[in-house]
């Protein structure tokens, strides 16, 4: 039986698969060596696009500051791990129960793939593609301005998936840049981590070919992103400003890599601190450690000016299917002062509280209290 790519999308649809695209391997030609699907799969001919929506409610929790497990559960993690990929190993079986050969591609960080060493000298290490490219080449949808693919259904609220297969196939026009996203700044005003750059200046855009298509998107800063999005921004942190009080890292005027921001989230996440006077041997930031033993990820931020904020938008203008009675934003956007109080002066403010809880008079005589509290004691320098 041949294979054809009404065959395929009519699968998408009896499957439950909310968007599916499909491009040519020949627009992938300029890719780089790490990201070229001929490096993982030189018989590829054709890469089949897939798109499940987030969906919208699982955005109101952090919007309205009252709850963040279902942003982690059901618009990242699972989403991405779990419900998506079983409709595109699905997929992958019904092209392959066609007589094509079908690889599902997990969509991994591209950026940060390609270290050690190859088998054999000539091969690549590592090879793995962007998704959001691959995307865009497919015609899935195109790159917002924020470096978040937007779909013309449900704009940003989807998570992709991607096949790889030696079948020929019809390819879909690529959608160019600009047709959903009016590049409005509505993404650059929201973002709490500053992370997305001024719009209309040509040097804060990236640009790439995609078959005869100049594509491009916002440079965002992947670092300040990271950051922000694993919970080492304070100013959207409930948990950090809670457990890390004293904290003033201001993200937004922070230089640092993607690299370096996830070593820094992803070390601090499951760390344990015996420090904590009333939560001895806990997690440093509490809340981090617990939502990883469920669900071995966390996402913190809410995806606040890349999605929530362009969802609203596209929503207003009616650019894309999937419209609501109700607008998803609905009154102006919370923040947390970055700023503390006031200084206190503390070398173990934790310790300092629970002891002064129990009996006051068992630090009579220690260094500088904590501002703010009855009994300040002061060690006398030595002349």
């Amino acid at each position: 039986m041949k294979l054809t790519s009404a065959m395929i999308k009519e699968k998408a649809k009896e499957l439950g698969i909310d968007r599916i695209a499909i491009g040519s391997i020949d627009r992938y030609k300029d890719a780089p060596p790490l990201m070229n699907p001929l490096n993982y799969f030189p018989e590829c001919k054709s890469i089949i696009m897939l798109a499940q929506r987030i969906p919208r409610g699982t955005y109101r929790g952090i919007l309205s500051g009252t709850h963040w497990h279902n942003y982690t559960f059901y618009s990242y993690n699972r989403l991405n791990t779990l419900f998506r990929p079983k409709l595109t190993y699905a997929m992958c079986c019904f092209i392959e129960d066609c007589g094509a050969e079908a690889i599902p591609h997990y969509p991994a960080v591209a950026e940060r793939m390609g270290d050690g060493d190859p088998v054999v000298p000539g091969r690549m290490p590592n090879v793995a593609m962007s998704v959001r490219i691959m995307g865009m080449g497919a015609g899935l949808g195109e790159m917002g301005y924020s470096k978040v693919f937007i779909t013309p259904e449900f704009g940003p609220r989807v998570r992709l998936g991607m096949i790889m297969t030696d079948a020929v196939l019809e390819p879909d026009p690529i959608i160019p840049t600009g047709t959903l996203c009016n590049h409005c700044g509505s993404c650059v005003r929201e973002c709490p981590g500053n992370a997305i750059p001024p719009v209309g200046k040509l040097q804060n855009t990236v640009h790439i070919k995609l078959g005869e298509e100049d594509v491009y998107w916002g440079d965002v800063d992947m670092g300040r992103c990271t950051l922000t999005h694993h919970g080492l921004n304070n100013r959207i942190s409930p948990f950090l400003k809670k457990d890390m009080p004293n904290l003033e890292y201001d993200v937004c005027e922070s230089n640092v890599t993607e690299e370096e921001a996830y070593r820094l989230t992803h070390a601090l996440v499951n760390k344990r601190w015996g420090g904590v006077y009333d939560r001895p041997d806990d997690f440093m930031i509490h809340y981090y450690g617990y939502i990883t033993s469920h669900v071995g990820y966390f996402a913190i931020c809410g995806a606040r000016g890349c999605i929530c904020a362009c969802a609203d938008t596209l929503e207003r203008r009616k650019a894309i299917k999937n419209l609501f009675v109700n607008p998803l934003i609905k009154r102006k956007l919370w923040l947390i002062d970055v700023k503390t109080k006031e200084k206190t002066g503390a070398i173990n403010l934790w310790r300092e509280q629970g002891l002064d809880r129990k009996d006051p008079t068992l630090r009579q005589n220690e260094y500088r209290h904590a501002a703010g509290y009855k009994h300040n004691y002061a060690v006398k320098e030595e002349k």
